[in-house]
């Protein structure tokens, strides 16, 4: 009987890359499940709901210190606080796509998020692009214009999900601080307007939370671990996996919510199918510039 391996460092990482994703891939279940709450009800409860749920987090991890010295630095609490006001922005939007029925255009909004990343290195970081990356990008663009113009719908949820999205991450990658204080943070800014919108429903009668459904009061609560939980397997992923491997494993996400566009019956217009086919073009050349790179640099060491 062969004695059972023990998985190494890395293999763990990527487990937890893998299951960070596929929870956000799978994220369009719980709002459509939550169909019968408002997004910006349940934007709040999310914000509400998380805090407690990373604070415990933070204790057992023992960053309290960390968390406590950035709040106490004007500049970062700053930053943080508008990466709050981002990050709400783009929560609630997604809420609203998904109930909405436009899970095709959040799909598409992450599947180019990596893509927007690389043209504002190249605007504001004065970095260079590879001849294939520039190639991924025209091709994303030429995607992006199709839809615009052949299908006659301008993707403006997909590029606010992908702009806002990436206007964040390069805050909080300037924000010298860990994932999830940087998150307690950011949803202690926003709680107090959360808790204040709850309060404002409750005394209209227009809240669905504590309203005679518990099923419904228990997924409203359940939408702080789900929001927190991914984040803290990224974290542990990024820790202990090359960058390359987390760009690869960034599009499982995008991937699953797009099959689950196609699950809950969004319709697959010609317009559509043609855009995603030059974005996941593009994101193949991404990928391949990516790997080339990667084997270069091992090469040379």
């Amino acid at each position: 009987m062969k004695k059972s391996v023990p998985l190494s460092t890395a293999q763990y990482g990527l487990l937890a890359g893998i299951a960070a994703y596929v929870m956000w891939g799978f994220f369009p279940v719980y709002f459509k499940i939550t169909q019968d709450v408002s997004p910006l009800e349940i934007l709040a409860h999310r914000v509400v709901w998380s805090l407690p749920f990373a604070g415990v987090i933070i204790y057992f991890r023992g960053q309290w210190t960390q968390t406590w010295l950035a709040i106490r630095t004007l500049k970062t609490l700053a930053a943080l606080t508008l990466a709050a006001i981002l990050i709400a922005g783009n929560w609630g939007l997604y809420i609203w796509a998904v109930q909405d029925g436009q899970i095709f255009q959040a799909s598409l909004g992450y599947y180019i998020n990596p893509l927007i990343f690389v043209l504002v290195g190249v605007v504001f970081l004065k970095e260079k692009l590879s001849r294939l990356q520039i190639a991924a990008v025209a091709i994303a663009a030429i995607g992006v214009a199709l839809l615009t113009f052949y299908g006659g719908q301008f993707p403006w949820i997909a590029l606010s999900l992908a702009a806002s999205f990436t206007i964040y991450g390069i805050i909080r990658k300037q924000v010298k601080i860990g994932a999830v204080p940087g998150l307690f943070i950011e949803i202690t800014v926003l709680f107090i307007p959360a808790l204040a919108y709850l309060i404002y429903l409750s005394r209209q009668g227009e809240m669905s939370f504590l309203n005679g459904d518990v099923q419904m009061d228990t997924l409203l609560i359940l939408a702080g671990p789900l929001t927190v939980l991914p984040l803290v397997a990224f974290a542990y992923a990024a820790r202990r996996l090359r960058l390359s491997t987390l760009g690869f494993l960034q599009f499982i996400g995008p991937s699953l919510q797009f099959l689950m566009a196609v699950y809950y019956g969004e319709k697959l217009t010609p317009a559509y199918l043609l855009c995603f086919a030059f974005i996941w073009l593009a994101v193949a050349i991404f990928i391949w510039d990516a790997v080339r790179k990667h084997r270069g640099r091992d090469t040379k060491t």
